[in-house]
């Protein structure tokens, strides 16, 4: 599987790409073109381009939750004409509010061309022989939630099975990036986790930042990709219990 960062709040030096405070990977498994959510607006779709993508060959995409910072970029993927799968929570499209403002998906899937076939589950779902859509995240494991009384529970994220572990990656982890992880080892009876990528949401929480630190201190992970909602504090804390990666626009990784 090869990961690539199309939007992301930060880009790489020397690298000139457009930024934004929203998330997108371009996923490439076996036969298989996957983006991961789709940023905030045609960032991802401009950067992507430049670097040589062809997005007439995406055949799926996975919504982690319906905030528009995720999903904004759906607008922009109404001029394709293939076959492109749709996976995600099914309250993903539900109306999104925090303190006043409207954060929900500004494209609603029955607004998509009928070129898009939704898979709308709650349940686990296999997209490809190795990667896993998860559903809904139980929340049994972490005790300090990202946000207070945080009740997205479309929030989900996707497990890459391999051999030797798995690797998980995940959109915002408003279910708790420590439910996420063990879930994810529930899913597959995998208990080694090679590494992850996405948003902890982790921000100005230092409860936060020492339960997940304990947490990854008693795991075996050989690396960790925190971006987009992950702060310096808590990537600072990270880093003292396991290798922690810079991540920005085009920042291409190999599992």
């Amino acid at each position: 599987m090869k990961i690539t960062v199309l939007a992301d709040n930060n880009s790489i030096i020397d690298h000139y790409y457009l930024a934004e405070p929203a998330f997108c990977l371009f996923v490439e498994e076996g036969d298989h073109r996957i983006l991961f959510d789709t940023g905030y607006s045609d960032v991802f779709r401009t950067n992507g381009e430049k670097m040589g993508i062809d997005f007439n060959t995406i055949d799926t995409i996975v919504i982690s939750h319906g905030h528009n910072d995720h999903t904004g970029g759906l607008a922009y993927m109404q001029d394709l004409k293939q076959e492109i799968r749709l996976f995600a929570h099914p309250e993903a499209s539900q109306n999104k509010e925090y303190e006043g403002m409207n954060i929900s998906m500004p494209v609603r899937f029955d607004q998509l061309n009928d070129n898009f076939s939704l898979c709308l589950s709650d349940k686990p779902v296999q997209i490809t022989e190795k990667l896993i859509f998860l559903g809904e995240i139980e929340r049994n494991w972490q005790k300090v939630e990202p946000l207070e009384n945080d009740e997205l529970h479309d929030d989900t994220a996707v497990v890459y099975k391999d051999d030797d572990g798995i690797f998980i990656i995940t959109g915002c982890s408003h279910s708790g990036i420590i439910n996420i992880c063990e879930y994810s080892k529930k899913i597959t009876g995998i208990s080694h986790i090679k590494g992850i990528i996405g948003g902890f949401h982790m921000l100005d929480n230092e409860k936060l930042n020492r339960e997940v630190s304990a947490y990854f201190a008693n795991e075996d992970i050989e690396v960790i990709y925190p971006c987009h909602c992950t702060d310096l504090k808590a990537k600072i804390a990270l880093s003292q219990v396991v290798p922690v990666k810079e991540v920005g626009v085009s920042l291409e990784i190999e599992i």
